[in-house]
């Protein structure tokens, strides 16, 4: 086999990494679930948890797969035989969810198509979305066009595809974001979500509230999916791996911080902030903001830079999770990255029809009470990436030990914060997981709901 493809420098890294981070997620979830817990107690829980619990999970997958330069799926093998078990569950992770994933970038994809032919009034329709969905064949067009563009990166390679990729995308999803979030907060109105975003209320601190940042953040800093291990294997031995870290923390979170900025305050100059409608969920992006946006002048220009916006969002985390499953198939067969990539296009399209059709034709079709991509979601968020994450941990907690972790970082340079890295590894992460494991399984049961 060919010598592994790497990327050309840190800042390639980190801009595809922080990518692979920055997805839906950011954008909807996380403004969210800032407005139900009380703005800036959120924020600030949030921020917190992500530079100790996020950076020592985020450190462990890069330092393990630059250490090993292998994907997930012989990462742990080469580190330790009898952990090879981990490998392979990291691998079904984004296995299963970027199929369902490239569903929701099909509707992402849909969406910027109306509001590029002007259609942005019919978009902010009461049944618009729910229509679009429950047709048999648009979905699945779309869910196409969205996979061949994932796919068509992943084929130019690592440093011409998503390296470049990267470097273009990031750069301009942070500017496009800035832009939005800057005519959002100047609209009438709209000052009162900023304060309200800004300002903690401690009267809702709650165990819930954790359990809300732990599972966000966890989430959406593309933890336990394997990505982390298979970018980290591309990353230069002698980058400063702490400090890329830290400044894919910085992206993620700051995109994140942003979104908030831009559907908070819209949403408070739209309805004068009520919470029916800030927590609306998913159903904030497709159905509440086409809303927001009808109400606003330029709209339409508004609503083209939105959803801009959301696409390369959603294209720079399908990307990684397609790569990780690319980068699985190279190392364990012969195949070349093109012949590996179309048949990885294939059986995920495949997989993701039944998902793209399960609120139309095959609606009547539930697992748990859950549609089929709920249920992909629920299998994959709720019960397969916390068991690989509390697997890691003790892994680099008490079979390879921290120091082999340490080792690593200090090789390319100074590991300033070693300390806690150390105690959160081995003592706090798996906790945190534990605890996110359990309210996950009862939120996805309907037993709690945050």
């Amino acid at each position: 086999m060919n010598k592994k493809e790497g990327f050309t420098s840190k800042i390639g890294f980190v801009m595809a990494a922080a990518g692979s981070a920055v997805g839906l997620g950011n954008l909807w979830r996380f403004p969210y679930l800032a407005a139900r817990y009380g703005g800036g107690t959120f924020l600030l829980v949030y921020l917190i948890l992500a530079v100790t619990f996020g950076f020592a999970l985020m450190m462990t997958e890069i330092a393990i797969g630059r250490k090993t330069g292998k994907s997930a799926l012989s990462a742990f093998s080469v580190l330790n035989k009898k952990y090879t078990f981990v490998g392979y569950l990291a691998c079904v992770v984004p296995c299963v969810i970027f199929p369902y994933y490239c569903v929701i970038g099909g509707w992402v994809t849909k969406y910027l198509a109306t509001y590029l032919i002007g259609q942005g009034k019919a978009a902010a329709g009461d049944n618009y979305f729910t229509g679009f969905i429950s047709l048999a064949g648009e979905p699945v067009i779309w869910l196409l066009v969205f996979m061949l563009m994932t796919m068509f990166v992943v084929i130019m390679g690592v440093q011409k595809g998503i390296e470049k990729a990267s470097k273009i995308m990031m750069p301009v999803l942070v500017v496009l974001s800035v832009i939005i979030a800057i005519y959002s907060v100047t609209r009438d109105g709209a000052m009162a979500g900023v304060v309200y975003y800004f300002k903690p209320d401690f009267s809702k601190f709650s165990v819930s509230l954790v359990f809300a940042a732990l599972g966000q953040l966890f989430y959406s800093m593309s933890l336990a999916m394997g990505i982390m291990i298979t970018y980290g294997s591309y990353m230069g031995k002698k980058d400063d791996l702490e400090s890329s870290v830290h400044q894919i923390e910085f992206f993620d979170t700051l995109i994140a911080f942003i979104a908030g900025l831009i559907i908070i305050p819209a949403v408070f100059a739209f309805s004068g902030g009520d919470q029916s409608v800030l927590n609306s969920g998913p159903s904030l992006m497709f159905i509440t903001l086409p809303k927001v946006f009808d109400s606003m002048g330029m709209g339409t220009v508004i609503g083209v830079t939105f959803f801009l916006l959301v696409l390369f969002a959603a294209l720079t985390s399908a990307i990684s999770l397609m790569e990780t499953i690319v980068s699985f198939i190279e190392e364990k067969t012969t195949w070349g990255r093109t012949k590996a990539s179309i048949i990885v296009a294939i059986v995920s399209m495949l997989i993701a029809i039944p998902s793209a059709l399960g609120f139309s034709i095959w609606s009547h079709i539930q697992v748990w009470g859950l549609s089929i991509l709920d249920f992909f979601d629920f299998l994959s968020n709720s019960v397969i990436m916390p068991i690989v994450a509390f697997f890691t941990c003790v892994f680099a907690g008490y079979i390879i030990k921290p120091k082999a972790i340490v080792d690593e970082v200090e090789s390319s340079s100074k590991f300033k914060s070693k300390k806690l890295y150390t105690v959160m590894i081995k003592y706090i992460a798996p906790i945190f997981i534990i605890m996110i494991f359990f309210s996950s399984i009862l939120k996805g049961l309907g037993i709690i709901d945050f």
